[in-house]
């Protein structure tokens, strides 16, 4: 079974949506996939930080909701979060085992933080990862634009090495064909 995993994609992080490189092609692109998983009856799993400790993000609040252009499901799982890495002091890593998860499509905000986190934390558990290429985002770094942010962190993933699983970096539209 595989699961698309679709972090942080919260109205706060996107305040102005322009804040995002290429926020609706993203959105787009993750609602493709996430119909697709539904179809094929793989996972759907929104992970959103809860920002308590940093007073921002505040469950029930608008910052921490979904973006509304995001298709949810009535099967989608949501998973809370405190750190960058969706897997810390959480049961992100529970429910993927419970179903037998190996595979994981990983999308989401932002790329150098969370997505991160999430990819190097899922490696070192052994799963066979497939980044969406341009299903990530992020915003413009003090002396980095977002797209250049985007690209290094598509090569350095592709890089990696792999552990007892694999990880691979692919455009959406060739997720969606395999």
């Amino acid at each position: 079974m595989k699961a698309l995993l679709i972090i942080d994609m919260q109205q706060g992080s996107f305040k102005p949506y322009t804040l995002r490189y290429d926020t609706f092609g993203v959105i787009d692109r993750i609602n493709e996939l996430s119909q697709q998983f539904r179809k094929s009856g793989d996972l759907v799993i929104f992970i959103q930080h809860d920002g308590t400790r940093e007073n921002c993000f505040l469950p029930g609040t608008e910052d921490w909701s979904l973006l509304p252009e995001l298709i949810r499901g009535p099967e989608d799982i949501f998973v809370s979060k405190t750190t960058n890495n969706s897997f810390y002091k959480t049961d992100l890593q529970t429910i993927l085992k419970s179903r037998g998860v190996k595979e994981l499509i990983v999308t989401g905000c932002a790329t150098d933080f969370c997505v991160d986190a999430t990819i190097k934390s899922a490696l070192t558990r052994d799963y066979f990862i497939t980044v969406a290429s341009d299903g990530h985002t992020t915003a413009d770094r003090p002396m980095v634009p977002a797209k250049q942010v985007i690209v290094y962190f598509n090569w350095l993933w592709s890089e990696m090495t792999p552990t007892q699983g694999m990880i691979k970096v692919e455009s959406c539209h060739a997720i969606l064909e395999t």
